[in-house]
């Protein structure tokens, strides 16, 4: 078999002097946008006398020229029968296409962004809207859009699962993330992106040491112990002979509140509620609410729970064990800053719906209350988006007490608790309110 070299054209095209030439070309026309000329340099003498000889120039061209691609179309056409582009790609490589690239890459970015923006955990709670912003800001991971969006899935669904029922940070890490004990820990970027989101839904600076990380994780229900994680309850009379049950129902029958630790939500026993009508039971923000309804109801106070500010493991816990029974859970708060990001929080963890917590009672109160402190940060309230607007409108916060007549009026309304359960006489007094 006979085999030819290059011809003579082609081997004038793979002199090492126009290796320069050819390379710049390549660079140009794998930007992806139109070129008409390219320009090249600094050349050697020896690459001026080859650039020369390709374009028939009867002198010298400058140390660095300009190259129109018509000449040189013309100059390797007539060499080999080949355009410009087709000698490149056979001389250097494949052409690539930068410009498509990039707008590849930008409609990645932009959907990660988008993503991120739009998922079910950020749009509940409008204060991590901040955390995202600043996720967006800080760039990609590796400049990589699949890394950065496994990153942010593994920090959405930790957030998810928070707060914790009094676990290790370790087991949260293996319970939530594949079983990897420790994917959480202090070192990692997967930590430090959970730590600031939780920093941004507190309004704190993100931790700094070691201590401040055990806090933040603290308050998301993390290494919190079963007994000091608690929670207050008022007026709850469940059937059963379960602890659960039995505690709650003698402090509703002494007029107290009771103080409910994890341990004990997390193994009630035997716990029923009343199935007809379905219990409403209503849930407020400052303990200073439920002291004001038990010194008004006494032993006839009608259901009551109370986050103490954001809720912990134990409140979380107990609301949505009272949904899973049939109650119907309606929540108040403060009407700051603070108390948005509380309610969006209570809102997303629990099936809480909102008890006087939309502009026109928010506006109401201002009406009736004397102006008080600033709002603070505020941010968007997914029940009802007129809310944050009129209290920026405002400048002023209502603090749930100042509200606290409107909240008992609202429970008086519901009634007292019934002072019996099926199968056992708990109380004999009239359920009637007392007078006033």
């Amino acid at each position: 078999m006979t085999h030819t070299g290059p011809t003579p054209g082609e081997r004038t095209l793979r002199r090492p002097e126009l290796r320069p030439l050819w390379q710049t070309v390549h660079d140009r026309l794998s930007s992806g946008r139109p070129v008409s000329r390219v320009r090249l340099g600094p050349l050697d003498d020896t690459q001026r006398e080859a650039l020369a000889d390709l374009l028939g120039l009867d002198r010298l061209p400058d140390v660095r020229p300009f190259v129109t691609l018509a000449r040189l179309d013309e100059a390797v056409t007539e060499l080999c029968g080949r355009t410009a582009r087709e000698a490149v790609t056979e001389l250097v490589g494949p052409l690539d296409d930068r410009a498509t690239e990039r707008r590849r890459q930008e409609d990645e970015r932009a959907e990660l962004w988008a993503w991120l923006d739009g998922h079910d955990t950020v749009r509940a709670q409008p204060a991590l809207a901040d955390w995202a912003a600043s996720c967006r800001a800080a760039g990609l991971i590796g400049s990589s859009p699949e890394r950065t969006r496994a990153l942010l899935t593994d920090a959405l669904a930790v957030l998810a699962a928070l707060p914790a029922q009094a676990e290790p940070l370790p087991v949260v890490a293996a319970r939530v993330l594949k079983g990897d004990s420790h994917a959480l820990d202090d070192d990692t970027r997967l930590s430090s992106l959970v730590l600031r989101a939780l920093a941004t839904l507190h309004d704190t600076a993100p931790p700094q040491s070691a201590a401040d990380r055990r806090a933040l994780w603290a308050r998301a229900g993390v290494a919190d112990d079963e007994l000091s994680a608690t929670v207050l309850a008022a007026g709850l009379c469940p059937i059963g002979d379960g602890p659960l049950a039995r505690v709650a129902r003698v402090c509703a029958e002494a007029g107290q509140a009771a103080s409910l630790p994890l341990a004990l939500l997390r193994a009630p026993g035997e716990f029923r509620l009343a199935s007809e009508p379905a219990p409403v039971v209503h849930v407020v923000e400052n303990p200073s609410v439920m002291a004001l309804a038990l010194r008004r109801f006494g032993p006839y106070c009608p259901p009551l729970v109370c986050t103490s500010g954001w809720p912990n493991s134990a409140a979380i816990h107990l609301l949505r064990l009272l949904a899973e029974h049939g109650a119907a859970l309606r929540y108040h708060g403060d009407f700051d800053g603070e108390g948005i990001r509380i309610a969006a929080y209570v809102f997303d963890k629990a099936p809480a719906r909102p008890w006087r917590m939309t502009a026109a009672d928010y506006r109401a109160a201002v009406a009736r209350t004397s102006h008080g402190l600033p709002p603070g940060r505020l941010t968007e309230a997914p029940w009802d988006p007129d809310l944050t607007t009129a209290m920026t409108d405002h400048g002023t916060a209502v603090v749930e007490e100042l509200v606290a007549d409107v909240l008992l009026e609202d429970l008086a309304a519901v009634g007292p608790r019934p002072l019996t359960h099926p199968g056992r006489p708990v109380c004999s007094r009239p359920c009637r309110f007392p007078q006033q």
